[in-house]
């Protein structure tokens, strides 16, 4: 039986979208088929005898292409008779495909990010970067604006070799009605009241303080008495509080902190609409590499502003399904709030056509035939 051997820093319990992205494309392949490797993190045994395949820890929190991981990940190769190798991000660990080739591996393929990007405008970075791309069989990107930087770091051979996988999502899962009004319900917010929500980390790349930032424009311009709800944690979270009450917006403005992921479709489900005003920052260095967050906003039924970093624009339909926005722009982003605010049907007309776009083309089922094709 062909088997795949899943190389990955990024993979549950750590949280995380690159380690949400491979667990579920390991999940949708035939678990008989699948294998892991991945660094041991908190929780980790506890989560491991909760999946349908066999995951194998490295000692430590982090795996590097040194002589040990290329060792044991060859091994892992031969016993459990696998022949592709799938890296869940393919710098740095893609360095070790002319070892796992050597061992067996007929086909290797690497996932990019956004980490990536930075990788294609360092020398050093870059030149490992074109390494990988040739030793593996096919790297794969996320938007059309990796592709592009991706391949100038690349040789012509590798670049042509480039495919495109994207994240998908469940609409069985994310969907109107998920769960919202108990939200609403347990955090005291009534059911007419506007709320604008955003899903992420907290740190400066996400556009949290730009929210907060336009929030005053948004409360002067928008009725009864619109929230800003702030799901999630991070190392930025103070200063965003601290923002929040120097801008003296603090009372209309919910920091959730983590919530789970069983509840997360019920918090995209509270809101009224969806805004994460991602912008790039360290000379394009930091950018976003595509937000599976918009996607999960859409097929629950929220329009979604969406920043204007990397490849975050081909999560939207920009004047369809929500809007693209100049990341550092706090002024802009007020006025497309205020005009979904205070026009629900137009609102909801976005919001329908997200579910419909989120059904037709970003189905995980259609993300797991696209990954079969290029793992065949």
């Amino acid at each position: 039986m062909s088997k795949v051997l899943i190389v990955t820093n990024d993979f549950p319990p750590r949280r995380g979208g690159i380690q949400s992205f491979v667990h579920a494309l390991a999940l949708r392949l035939p678990p008989d088929e699948v294998v892991v490797y991945a660094p041991a993190w908190p929780g980790a045994a506890e989560f491991d005898t909760a999946q349908p395949f066999p995951v194998i820890r490295h000692s430590g929190s982090l795996m590097l292409p040194v002589p040990s991981v290329a060792a044991r990940a060859c091994a892992l190769l031969t016993e459990h008779g696998c022949d592709r190798v799938l890296f869940g991000a393919a710098a740095p660990l893609g360095l070790l495909a002319p070892r796992l080739r050597a061992a067996g591996a007929r086909r290797i393929v690497g996932l990019t990010h956004g980490h990536e990007a930075g990788w294609a405008a360092l020398p050093g970075a870059r030149s490992l970067l074109r390494r990988i791309g040739d030793d593996v069989d096919a790297l794969t990107y996320l938007a059309e604006y990796f592709r592009v930087r991706l391949a100038k770091a690349l040789s012509g051979d590798a670049a042509r070799r480039m495919v495109r996988l994207a994240p998908g999502v469940d609409p069985a899962e994310f969907r109107p009605g998920a769960g919202g009004s108990r939200i609403r319900a347990e955090r005291g917010i009534a059911p007419e009241r506007p709320v604008v929500v955003c899903v992420s980390r907290m740190v400066p790349r996400k556009g949290q303080d730009s929210l907060i930032r336009a929030w005053p424009a948004v409360r002067g311009r928008v009725p009864g008495d619109p929230l800003l709800m702030l799901v999630g944690d991070g190392p930025y979270r103070s200063r965003l509080e601290a923002q929040s009450r120097q801008l003296g917006v603090a009372e209309s403005v919910l920091f959730t902190g983590p919530v789970s992921r069983a509840d997360l479709p019920a918090y995209y489900d509270a809101g009224t609409l969806f805004a994460m005003p991602c912008r790039t920052r360290r000379a394009g260095l930091d950018v976003e590499g595509l937000g599976i967050v918009y996607l999960e906003a859409a097929a629950t039924g929220s329009p979604v502003i969406v920043g204007d970093s990397g490849g975050a624009p081909d999560a939207v339909l920009d004047g369809e399904t929500g809007y693209v926005v100049p990341g550092r722009e706090p002024g802009v982003l007020a006025d497309r709030l205020v005009e979904l605010l205070t026009d629900p049907a137009g609102a909801t007309a976005m919001g329908d056509k997200g579910r419909a776009w989120i059904d037709r083309d970003w189905t995980w089922d259609r993300v797991a035939d696209r990954l079969k094709a290029i793992l065949a």
